[in-house]
């Protein structure tokens, strides 16, 4: 049987640092309300030259460094983005050509904050037919750009950044499964406008009345969105634990969407799982969308959260809606 195993995970952060002081002025709310309301202290914003391209090259080297994994050895690309350098060609085709990839599959998927777990989903399915051996996974997001500043919902909460994993499928007997158990995938197309981006697309293209107002900017329901999120994630976190016979205890580490310090706390309180096996990296980064996911991944296993056997469960939420649900056996 072939199991489809993370062999490297990567990260990139832009160098630009934007503090909860920095926002504090233009929002019209105290620094430190802004941590209470969101447990983000900084959050970091790319610089002029920057693009989601760029960030993924920069992830997916480091991926491919730590699974000693060549560029020349990918057989496909799949990168999550909402914020793609241009409408085409996709992002994934300019990444192949940064990382010197020979001429292979690459596309893009659009699923907003659960496009991490989609696509890897994909890449699973990919290997797993046959059709490629090696797959780099990668999500990178420019929110920073479609942000309204003085918007206290969306301004407080965004940054930017990409993470990546590197999946290579490999034969094995051995009766303990090992690599990506499941993946499940959800979408209620029906509160697509709790968070949306509306002009800018075959339906509302970019105009100068929508520019004056502000229809080309981010836009969320906050308090709505974050019932909906906590329901729906502690829902399908129970399914798949149920349905492969794992108890809370039984994980290693819990690695959801870093959406908000305060969704986190309450899925972790409502599933009783234990806050220390929770990882968060929500205080330094902020919500940087499908790459939060895997730049936690990578900021724990790095940090020696996770090791080989570990059971590592994946969540996310996005807009779509979208949510997703993973469980690796490390």
């Amino acid at each position: 049987m072939i199991r489809v195993k993370v062999i490297g995970t990567g990260s990139y952060l832009p160098t630009r640092v934007v503090s909860n002081e920095e926002l504090a002025s233009t929002v019209g709310i105290s620094s430190e309300r802004i941590q209470r309301l969101t447990g983000i202290q900084t959050r970091h914003w790319v610089s002029d030259h920057e693009a989601s391209s760029d960030m993924a090259v920069a992830a997916g080297r480091r991926a491919l460094d730590a699974a000693d994994c060549a560029p020349t050895a990918i057989d496909a690309i799949i990168l999550s983005t909402t914020s793609p350098d241009m409408a085409f060609p996709s992002t994934a085709c300019l990444v192949q050509r940064g990382l010197g990839c020979k001429p292979v599959g690459a596309f893009d998927v659009a699923a907003s904050c659960s496009g991490f777990l989609y696509g890897l989903s994909m890449a699973q399915a990919m290997i797993q037919s046959g059709q490629v051996k090696t797959c780099l996974v990668a999500a990178a997001e420019v929110k920073s750009r479609s942000l309204d500043p003085h918007d206290e919902a969306t301004a407080l909460l965004f940054g930017d950044g990409a993470g990546a994993v590197v999946l290579r499928g490999e034969e094995d007997r051995r009766p303990e499964r090992r690599g990506i158990l499941g993946i499940r995938l959800y979408a209620d197309g029906a509160q697509h406008e709790l968070i949306r981006l509306a002009s800018g697309g075959s339906r509302a293209p970019l105009s100068s009345d929508a520019l004056q107002k502000r229809e080309h900017t981010l836009r969320m329901r906050g308090a709505s969105l974050f019932r909906v999120a906590v329901r729906r994630i502690e829902q399908a976190v129970r399914e798949i634990l149920k349905e492969f016979g794992v108890h809370p205890e039984d994980l290693r580490q819990v690695v959801l969407h870093q959406a908000n310090g305060r969704i986190l706390a309450q899925v972790a309180d409502r599933l009783g799982l234990d806050p220390g096996r929770l990882t968060s990296v929500i205080e330094q980064y902020g919500n940087t969308s499908s790459a939060s996911l895997p730049i936690a991944l990578d900021h724990a296993v790095r940090g020696g959260n996770i090791a080989s056997d570990d059971l590592v469960l994946l969540g996310s939420f996005g807009g779509g809606l979208t949510w997703a649900t993973g469980l690796v056996r490390w």
